[in-house]
């Protein structure tokens, strides 16, 4: 049987979020199996659950954010830019955890996933005694706002193709489009360490709206109108792509379980992933729920041991 997976001991890391500011201390810990993942405010009185799930999903400038419920005060509680968390929680197939935080926001680190999943594996993972669950795509679904588009089709396994478009020089020079297939591509080595981007004459107006206000060179990849100003470059050539795979990536985990798909997309962003998991959940005759009674039966990503295939 393909099993759910959660850590053995509980971790912890201090950071600061990228559009608050706000010093926050994260602790993951072992949950039991059918938890999914669920985000505990512990800086409120009682604390404060707030399960990863699309339809929790309510605010989407510049991030992922989730609310605790649809009434005015559980609207007020969220956790925000939660996608690298979720993106690295997805990368090491972990099912179940616990996420205790002091404050409203993830904290960023240094602006990737690759942070993340060494404080995961430090943890270690281990296996529980219950099934793991897939959202299996049947048929194909799409959502569109102008130019820009994401669609999720039929796939035995994961597979995310990705393209960008932002008409600026140092991006312009870089790779425009990746497809990573996980039956064949490590998340680990090959997505879990792009960063976050953003523009040095955006800072000023994200300021102004109360985003950004964590943000440096030590947490993103900064330009101006015409180059990278991060003395240590680029991590790869295709580092602004592949870190809108690694959003995608969280952002699609948030559905509540594995999909099994083939996600394609053009120019898409955190609030248009949302809108294709709500669209795919709407249409009960495009999804199913499935699991695997021996590994060998399932997609070659998850048959494989997943020590040698993160």
């Amino acid at each position: 049987m393909l099993r759910q997976r959660t850590i053995k001991t509980l971790v912890r890391t201090t950071g600061v979020g990228l559009h608050s500011g706000h010093r926050v201390t994260l602790c993951m810990r072992p949950a039991p199996p059918d938890t999914g993942v669920v985000f505990r405010r512990i800086d409120l009185d009682p604390p404060i659950d707030i399960r990863a799930s699309a339809e929790r999903v309510t605010d989407t400038r510049m991030a992922s954010t989730l609310t605790a419920g649809d009434d005015e005060a559980a609207g007020r509680i969220k956790v925000a830019t939660v996608e690298h968390l979720m993106s690295a929680v997805a990368g090491l197939g972990v099912d179940n955890l616990f996420i205790d935080v002091t404050a409203e926001e993830i904290p960023i680190l240094d602006g990737s996933a690759g942070s993340f999943v060494y404080l995961l594996q430090s943890a270690g993972i281990v296996e529980q005694a219950a099934p793991k669950r897939f959202i299996r795509v049947k048929r194909p679904v799409e959502v569109r706002d102008g130019d820009k588009w994401a669609r999720l089709e039929p796939h035995f396994g994961f597979r995310l193709t990705f393209s960008i478009d932002f008409g600026h020089p140092a991006i312009d020079a870089t790779a425009q489009r990746v497809e990573v297939d996980f039956a064949s591509t490590s998340f680990v080595r090959e997505v879990a360490r792009a960063r976050t981007f953003g523009f040095m004459q955006d800072v000023e107006f994200l300021r102004a709206h109360g985003l950004a206000r964590g943000g440096s060179m030590g947490n993103a990849i900064v330009m101006d109108e015409y180059r990278v100003l991060n003395d240590e470059g680029l991590r790869s050539r295709d580092e602004f792509v592949k870190h809108k795979i690694l959003d995608a990536i969280g952002d699609l985990y948030l559905v509540g379980r594995p999909l099994l798909a083939a996600y394609v997309a053009h120019k898409s962003g955190h609030a248009l992933n949302n809108q294709l998991l709500r669209a795919l959940l709407a249409d009960e005759s495009a999804w199913e729920v499935v699991s695997f009674s021996e590994r060998t039966l399932a997609p070659r990503r998850y048959a494989l041991d997943w020590a040698l295939a993160s």
